[in-house]
């Protein structure tokens, strides 16, 4: 790789080819029902469980980017996710949408900020790319986000209610404000409507305003209802570590340059955060003793918590760092861009069959003690897609325009 990759030919085009192999790989979710399948590593389906609404909305998204980006074939998946998301996902009794079905109807009825979000940046993304009901989506996505989610006092989002609305915790995370911020921002780009490019603004000046600077660009994960941190906060152990978690950092970074670009790059300051949260989190977070990024920190000390590797962290490193490149180019990005690429293509990808491996061993062989199989096209895709186009923000719109590599 050269010393300036994103312009790189060689790099280019093995950017292409990994994405569409990603995209070959992950057509087999799609079951002759119209439901979804979590794929074994080799891409055959694994028995049938419940259909979680972080997939269904994923699928949607990344294959709306995979059309954007001209590959074929794309509107079976949208389509399905999208008609589950009407129909099974939907809750026609009491509004929004449940976490999980299975053939049986409901399986998990939580009604989750994380997921609702989701279903704003699917109606977001298959609106950009054309699909009849994705202004639809967006309607009702934002009706129940506002009316259940948003704490105007505050300017962030509530996280967690049962099926009928009931409060059940007064939990408050990042990492639902975080996928916020991105779904607001898809919203803005699809519609053009302000009030989600300020709703936006008010979460990621929070995060990176207050937050991140008092814990030296680190961001604890976990809240009261009053938004104090609570440190002793420890739940789902995928979805809700203990302490502090890097590729959050690198998600946030990255899109706090998208909302920069989005409001015209009037304010100077948000690059500077950027960098500060992106550099922080390679700092604390690349293992030093054999590479891959921690999955939590010590918010206080930055000292590495979980030495768990997986495949996200890295995607979202490179993301974050080919907004840096774009930019400000400095080095140093050169540097760690290549080395999150080559530490990718010796552990996480998968040659043989296409798609990424989710974790990995203290050896850097392929695990599974955290998950089941290749449970999500959604961080890898968007690590190959994401540094090829020239922009910072309106990625559907960047990939229409750039030449098939």
């Amino acid at each position: 790789m050269t010393a300036a990759p994103l312009t790189d030919a060689a790099h280019r085009a093995f950017l292409w080819q990994d994405a569409r192999r990603q995209v070959d790989f992950f057509r087999a979710s799609l079951k002759a029902d119209g439901s979804f399948a979590v794929l074994a590593a080799d891409g055959s389906p694994l028995p049938d469980g419940p259909q979680e609404l972080h997939t269904t909305t994923r699928l949607v998204h990344s294959y709306a980017l995979a059309k954007a980006a001209g590959e074929a074939d794309c509107d079976a998946i949208i389509d399905a996710g999208m008609a589950c998301l009407f129909g099974q996902h939907h809750d026609a009794q009491h509004g929004g949408w449940v976490w999980s079905f299975d053939a049986a109807g409901v399986a998990d009825g939580v009604k989750l900020a994380y997921g609702h979000v989701f279903v704003l940046l699917a109606g977001a993304s298959a609106h950009l790319v054309g699909h009849p009901d994705g202004a639809r989506l967006i309607a009702q996505a934002t009706e129940v986000i506002e009316a259940r989610y948003w704490d105007e006092d505050h300017g962030l989002l509530r996280d967690e209610y049962a099926r009928d609305w009931t409060p059940f915790s007064t939990y408050r995370g990042m990492n639902a404000n975080m996928h916020g911020v991105e779904a607001l921002l898809a919203a803005y780009e699809a519609t053009g409507t302000r009030r989600y490019l300020d709703q936006a603004g008010r979460i990621l000046d929070f995060f990176t305003r207050r937050i991140a600077p008092a814990h030296d660009w680190r961001i604890p994960e976990h809240y009261d209802q009053n938004w104090q941190i609570d440190t002793g906060y420890e739940g789902n152990p995928m979805f809700r570590p203990a302490g502090s978690t890097p590729g959050h950092s690198f998600e946030l970074g990255r899109l706090l340059i998208q909302h920069w670009d989005l409001t015209g790059r009037a304010d100077t300051t948000a690059p500077t955060r950027a960098r500060a949260l992106i550099e922080a989190a390679l700092r604390d977070g690349w293992r030093q003793d054999k590479g891959g990024i921690a999955y939590t920190l010590n918010p206080v000390t930055g000292a590495i918590a979980r030495r768990d590797r997986y495949w996200w962290p890295v995607t979202e490193a490179i993301g974050a760092l080919s907004a840096l490149m774009k930019i400000d180019p400095q080095p140093q990005d050169a540097d760690w861009y290549a080395r999150l690429w080559d530490f990718a293509r010796a552990h996480f990808i998968d040659a043989r069959h296409g798609g990424w491996f989710p974790e990995i061993d203290e050896d850097g062989q392929p695990d599974a003690r955290q998950f089941l199989g290749k449970p999500d096209i959604y961080h890898a895709v968007q690590a190959d897609l994401i540094p090829l186009v020239p922009g910072v923000s309106r990625l559907i719109d960047g990939l229409r325009a750039i030449p098939r590599g």
